[in-house]
């Protein structure tokens, strides 16, 4: 038998060296400087069986501690169907490849299309792509695409009151594209709209990036930020966390020119931070602008019959817009991404598909309720006051008058992850998930001595 898959012999490695005309491992990696090559051995255990592996991975997880979990800040705990990982698996969508080939790749291509179709209905927007890794990086390809589309001006102002997490890709990705960044003031909360006008004013903007809800959960008024936008040729970028806009006023509401943010929200779990997907949405003269991957539909043109009018067959999902070309010529290409977060794309077409708008929508408003029956309950305790007196949705920034290091020490005794601390207070977070009887426990441990 041909073990195709096993390392290779002995022999098989000296008949290599002589191939390429050195006599030696070490000859071959000469041109290695010494200094930085490794002479230890590999910390590398014995091979075991599968029973063993099993057992030693069971005890590795087992020092886990699930905890209950009242967080967010940009990642949050919503609840997946069940069927979605079983309908993951079904052999039409798995590829072993990217979709170029339209013939062999139809199950591929066909959720890549109803995962657009569903992004651009939930943000309002005319098109989406996919292809995007993650929020954050989607919100840095948005940044770039009004750069190109500005033409004249490589700057772009940035809100303050965005996720900073958000904030350092963004500035990782405008360092390598000779962008030049300017953070907007923050007033009371929100994005200064004094200072966005003040910055437009000096001309040579691009784009100006916001996001909804922002950092500190508040549901921001975007009123008249696009027209100012426009007025001096800036494009209106806002980052949303997909979930919620299953309730919010939508980014082509706002009159937003690019919709980008995290998909992450429709029933993907946390999983230690990834993977994720982000999404990338724009109006329809952008489209040649976006980065990534556009499926189109359209049907098969059946063989002509003398005399009839051409007839067609099934319809049939294709990649559009795009040459492949654009994916391997990087210089010339809207965006070096290339591999198209297809598994997250389905997952979250699943979760749309099995939700439907309603299911969205209610599990939206059990976030809603309670995230404001939490922060009413640590109000009462007198222990915390709101930073902003702002309309928030499912997450709200409160601070705390004890030691907020201890608290969170106590919630993680108790079985909660307690917020996030962030700046000078606490960033809670609530999902549908969350249980009335979760909530009051939550509450009750902050009336312990602190």
């Amino acid at each position: 038998m041909n073990y195709k898959y096993f390392p290779h012999t002995a022999e098989d490695l000296q008949a290599m060296l002589e191939k390429v005309g050195v006599d030696s491992l070490d000859a071959l990696y000469s041109d290695i400087p010494e200094a930085i090559r490794f002479r230890q051995e590999y910390n590398l255990p014995e091979g075991v069986s599968e029973v063993e592996i099993r057992q030693a991975l069971e005890l590795l997880g087992a020092q886990n501690k699930p905890l209950t979990c009242f967080a967010g800040f940009g990642v949050y705990d919503h609840y997946t169907p069940a069927a979605i990982p079983q309908l993951l698996q079904r052999s039409e969508f798995l590829t072993s490849y990217t979709p170029y080939q339209a013939e062999i790749s139809q199950g591929t291509l066909h959720y890549i299309f109803e995962y657009q179709s569903m992004m651009a209905e939930l943000t309002g927007m005319d098109v989406s792509n996919a292809s995007m890794y993650d929020g954050t990086t989607a919100c840095a390809e948005a940044m770039m695409m009004a750069v190109a589309a500005g033409k004249k001006t490589n700057r772009v102002l940035v809100s303050g009151a965005m996720n900073p997490k958000t904030v350092e890709v963004i500035k990782t990705y405008a360092l390598h594209q000779g962008i030049e960044l300017t953070m907007l003031d923050v007033k009371d909360g929100v994005t200064s709209r004094q200072d966005l006008e003040a910055q437009l004013a000096q001309g040579g903007v691009a784009g100006v990036i916001v996001q909804q809800p922002n950092v500190y959960g508040i549901v921001e008024d975007f009123t008249g930020f696009a027209d100012a936008c426009h007025e001096h040729k800036a494009l209106f970028v806002i980052d949303s966390v997909a979930a919620d806009l299953a309730v919010l006023k939508t980014p082509a509401e706002w009159g937003a020119d690019i919709a980008v943010g995290d998909g992450q929200s429709l029933g993907i779990p946390m999983q230690f931070g990834g993977p994720y997907v982000g999404y990338m949405c724009c109006t329809e003269k952008l489209i040649r602008k976006m980065p990534g991957r556009i499926v189109g539909m359209t049907r098969e043109l059946l063989p002509a019959v003398e005399g009839e009018e051409p007839r067609h067959g099934q319809r049939a999902f294709v990649l559009t817009l795009q040459a492949r070309e654009q994916h391997i010529r990087r210089q010339k290409a809207t965006s070096n991404i290339c591999s198209n977060q297809s598994l997250m794309a389905l997952w979250v077409t699943i979760y749309m598909s099995l939700m439907g708008k309603q299911g969205i929508k209610e599990a939206a408003e059990l976030s809603y309720a309670g995230a404001h029956y939490l922060c009413d309950e640590l109000l009462k305790t007198g222990h915390f006051s709101l930073v902003y007196d702002k309309p928030f949705f499912n997450e709200f920034f409160v601070k705390y008058d004890g030691d907020v290091a201890a608290l969170q020490q106590r919630f993680a005794e108790a079985g909660f992850m307690g917020g996030i601390a962030y700046e000078d207070g606490i960033l809670f977070a609530v999902t549908e998930q969350r249980t009335k009887d979760e909530i009051d426990r939550l509450v009750a441990l902050t009336h312990q001595t602190h």
